[in-house]
């Protein structure tokens, strides 16, 4: 007995004295790689596939454009504006292009350039969904100059405010991997976006259906295995806190899927591939602000209200208002980190036996509180992000001379008049 515990006393600790964990480190480091899994290749793929042939390419080029701006621009400022300590409002600039992080600054129990990654994968998947709202219509000058000033203008502030130390997180909002941050500001944006720059031609009247859903249903299972990181890795530990925001996250997303297919075959007499999909992101979305927050049976529960609420939200949009937000980004994304940060403040609470969650936030002692604290969250993102996203919309207009594509490039498609390539080239 002596000499195994003498053995094991020889062992190397995962966890040194300066706080360094190398288990921590090694599941964030898998996480940032699973979370940019999921814009390149997941949400490229899965936009890709939901448009026109003629604009396939334009759809994956945007994404991928963005990815690597918002990379820059979180070096350059972005991570200090997002996570400094500034005030209230927004971080400052004391960590521009990492000015005083080294290899060996930590950040928790991991190193701190690891903790900029792993933000910045956010940093990047943001604005990208984005792109479904404005597809096949938007220049792409417009198109980067929107995305980037945005994500400085809307991301950062409101990144801050949740996750920096700010405002809202001073309240005690719950919010664990990103339904205020990531999900409401990117659908409110791309909302906007789809009001301001208007429908596609030949909408409600013309044939725009998916070209390659075999390509989207890939690009979805792209989505749902880089969720894992996504939720999973905000825990920022390798712990029960990520385990169990890795289960939720996968019942909510089972559950989203066949309740919205569920709802096409009861409606329309067929499930549909697109459906199903589409109920599966729903799901994903809605678990996200409060995976780290509640059990496993509150998470059926998100998912099933995720994929009722998010399916009649689509139909409202498409059908009865007829907005042309081209990828369902607000009804999906948006409707369900609303409704996912509502329910966050109710499934938290620890008294409500096999649904009981893990706590409230802050100083909050009741669902009440907790409520009212999500509820400002929500309001103040959704404000804030619609009127600068309606202003930096009608100045990137200005600067580029028109933020639409002409009718006759529209029609030809983007790839070409955009980017002089052709997304399939079929020769006899």
């Amino acid at each position: 007995m002596r000499a195994i515990i003498a053995l094991l006393l020889m062992l190397p600790f995962a966890a040194s004295a300066d706080g360094f964990d190398s288990g921590d480190t090694a599941w964030i480091l898998t996480a940032s790689a699973l979370v940019l899994f999921m814009t390149l290749p997941g949400l490229s793929f899965f936009y890709a596939g939901l448009v026109r042939s003629k604009n396939v390419l334009s759809v994956l080029m945007q994404c991928f454009a963005i990815g690597c701006l918002a990379s820059i621009v979180w070096l350059a400022f972005g991570y200090s504006l997002a996570f400094g300590e500034g005030n209230a409002f927004i971080g400052d600039l004391s960590k521009s292009f990492l000015n005083g992080v080294g290899k060996d600054t930590l950040s928790g129990s991991i190193p701190e350039p690891l903790f900029f990654v792993f933000q910045m994968t956010f940093a990047i998947i943001t604005p990208a969904l984005m792109v479904g709202g404005f597809a096949e219509r938007m220049k792409f000058s417009s198109v980067l100059l929107f995305s980037i000033s945005w994500l400085i203008l809307v991301y950062l502030p409101v990144c801050h405010w949740v996750w920096g130390g700010g405002w809202l997180a001073e309240m005690g909002l719950l919010d664990f991997a990103g339904g205020t941050v990531v999900h409401i500001t990117a659908g409110v944006g791309a909302l906007v976006a789809a009001l301001v720059i208007k429908n596609r031609r030949g909408y409600g009247s013309a044939s725009m259906i998916p070209h390659n859903l075999t390509m989207t249903v890939a690009g979805a299972g792209m989505l749902w295995v880089g969720w894992y990181g996504f939720n999973g890795g905000s825990a920022l530990t390798a712990s029960g806190d990520a385990a169990m925001a890795i289960l939720v996250t996968h019942i909510s997303a089972a559950a989203g899927a066949l309740t919205w297919a569920g709802l096409e075959w009861a409606k329309y007499g067929k499930p549909s591939v697109l459906g199903i999909v589409t109920g599966m992101v729903a799901g994903l979305g809605t678990i996200t602000p409060a995976s780290g927050f509640v059990g496993p049976a509150a998470s059926l529960v998100i998912g099933i209200s995720a994929g009722v609420v998010c399916f009649y939200a689509t139909n409202l949009i498409k059908q009865k208002w007829k907005i042309d937000d081209s990828l369902d980004v607000f009804p999906v994304h948006g409707v369900g980190g609303i409704l996912g940060t509502f329910l966050a403040g109710i499934f938290c609470s620890t008294e409500l036996g096999i649904f009981s969650g893990y706590g409230f936030g802050g100083d909050n002692t009741s669902i009440g509180q907790q409520l009212g604290v999500q509820t400002i969250g929500i309001l103040a993102t959704l404000a804030y992000t619609a009127v600068v996203s309606f202003i930096l919309l009608k100045i990137v207009a200005v600067v580029t001379k028109g933020i639409r594509v002409d009718n006759e490039q529209e029609v030809q498609g983007l790839d070409i008049t955009s980017h002089e390539e052709r997304g399939y080239n079929i020769q006899n």
